[in-house]
């Protein structure tokens, strides 16, 4: 990695047309004070202070995300949000990777031009192909969580197209939305960290040792 200056803000989900949740997503970024963000999903609020580099989740503004999809958002209610889809980012001198979506079986072998609606929200087989494709990655975002994440909900987690890619791209940390909890495991080589909402906590992670610190989310 390359020489770097502070650490940068990771956020969970945010949820964030819900105006408390947003009043709670403003006062994370007021706290950490950073100057770049990272964010893992069900983000719904697309106007930023600064420069964050997200996934989508399961809940979005899918026109928005097909637009930051293809480089077309000018906008008012579209400032400092960076979509990460199946390409990556050099972050403070982090290598830093993002899977957008989550896993359908009866959509992952469609082509994404067959998605409509809400049914945008997943991932198909072509942007996990592409992210294998990717190389040196440090760092890897994703709204879907790997198997033997050892969240607590009442169906089994895990996806096996998230293993797959996570044996391929090897990265040293994989930060997880979706499940509103904070966990830690580990996928081979790679930490795991299901990252805790935004209303509850935020995290910042410091590109030099990838350490990642867990702080309270005062009150908006």
């Amino acid at each position: 990695m390359a020489d770097t200056i502070g650490t940068m803000l990771v956020l969970g989900d945010a949820h964030a047309t819900d105006a408390d949740r947003r009043r709670s997503l403003f006062a994370a970024y007021r706290d950490a004070n950073e100057s770049v963000a990272l964010q893992c999903g069900d983000l719904e609020y697309y106007d930023l202070p600064f420069t964050t580099y997200f996934v989508a989740g399961n809940n979005e503004d899918f026109d928005v995300i097909d637009a930051l999809r293809h480089g077309r958002v000018r906008s008012s209610r579209v400032e400092n949000a960076r979509l990460l889809a199946s390409d990556a980012v050099d972050v403070e001198g982090v290598r830093v990777a993002g899977l957008s979506g989550n896993y359908a079986p009866t959509r992952y072998d469609n082509p994404r031009s067959a998605l409509a609606g809400n049914r945008r929200r997943h991932f198909v087989r072509a942007d996990i192909e592409r992210a294998k494709a990717l190389d040196d990655v440090d760092v890897l975002l994703t709204h879907q969580a790997p198997h033997g994440t050892p969240v607590s909900e009442e169906y089994d987690v895990g996806c096996t197209h998230v293993d797959d890619l996570l044996r391929t791209l090897s990265p040293d940390l994989c930060l997880v939305g979706h499940h509103h909890e904070h966990t830690e495991s580990a996928f081979g080589d790679t930490r795991v960290v299901t990252v805790a909402p935004v209303w509850e906590s935020y995290y910042t992670l410091d590109p030099e040792t990838l350490a990642l610190t867990r702080h309270a989310t005062p009150e908006a």
